[in-house]
């Protein structure tokens, strides 16, 4: 099973976004897979047309040592499960933060899913903030997927997100977490400053950088007011292509060939 943080500190970055069509298009191609909404603005939840459950969020099993497994709820897509957000989660960082474990308690209460491989893939939406919610699931991840838009400030939020990475290694938190990729997200080309921003990314990152770049598209953003991911949504759209391209491609880095059709476990 692994673990995978989807974050970025700046918000717009189509990180959200990532998370629920990632999920759903590994989900379509066999693999079991748990998306976490860590963020209390719940979008994750709403956009695949949940309602905020109280007491459904991580809260209980952060704070009151509540098993994980009894939030899990299944989704109207078939392999794709959901613990859902809560505002409640708001108030989750002051509490984490008073104690002494903050860095560790989610790795902790994500173990029993690990321990009985539960799921192949478990897809953590976190919040747009440097907070203890972010940071708490970059020291549980196995490795960080950045959505990066196509513009000048999201280099910028890329250089900080780096550091977060160094420092919650160095602090020894997450020794082996691993910045596994970059996807540029929100790209326009009618635009040359997003192909350059695509290039220098590319130079610095060229090793962890996707060949896939989502394009901005009218139908990724209405997907989400409907409650669906854009492979339900729109499936045969351009912003559907380009995530099912990504989860090829997630695939393919993860030694797992994406013309099988069973159940398949991501090594690791």
């Amino acid at each position: 099973m692994r673990i995978v943080a989807i974050a970025n500190q700046k918000g717009g970055v189509g990180k959200t976004t990532t998370s629920i069509n990632l999920s759903a298009c590994l989900a379509q191609r066999g693999l079991r897979v748990l998306m976490i909404d860590l963020d209390p603005q719940a979008n994750a939840t709403s956009g695949l047309g949940l309602v905020q459950e109280d007491r459904g969020s991580l809260y209980p099993a952060l704070v009151e040592g509540e098993d994980i497994r009894n939030l899990i709820r299944a989704t109207r897509l078939e392999n794709l499960s959901i613990i859902r957000s809560h505002q409640e989660l708001a108030g989750c960082e002051i509490e984490l933060a008073q104690a002494g474990n903050h860095l560790t308690r989610l790795r902790e209460v994500l173990d029993p899913l690990k321990h009985q491989q539960l799921f192949d893939a478990v897809i953590i939406d976190c919040p747009p903030s440097l907070g203890v919610l972010m940071t708490s699931a970059l020291a549980a991840a196995d490795e960080l997927l950045v959505p990066i838009q196509c513009e000048y400030f999201g280099l910028e939020g890329l250089s900080k997100i780096v550091q977060i990475v160094q420092q919650i290694r160095d602090c020894g938190a997450n020794p082996g977490l691993l910045l596994e990729g970059i996807v540029m997200t929100m790209f326009d080309s009618r635009a040359n400053l997003g192909q350059q921003v695509v290039n220098d990314v590319r130079t610095y990152f060229s090793d962890v950088i996707y060949d896939t770049i989502i394009p901005r598209t009218v139908r990724l953003g209405e997907a989400p007011s409907f409650g669906k991911s854009i492979v339900e949504y729109d499936p045969h759209g351009k912003g559907a292509q380009a995530y099912n391209a990504l989860a090829d491609e997630f695939l393919r880095r993860h030694g797992v060939g994406v013309e099988e059709e069973a159940a398949v476990e991501v090594s690791g």
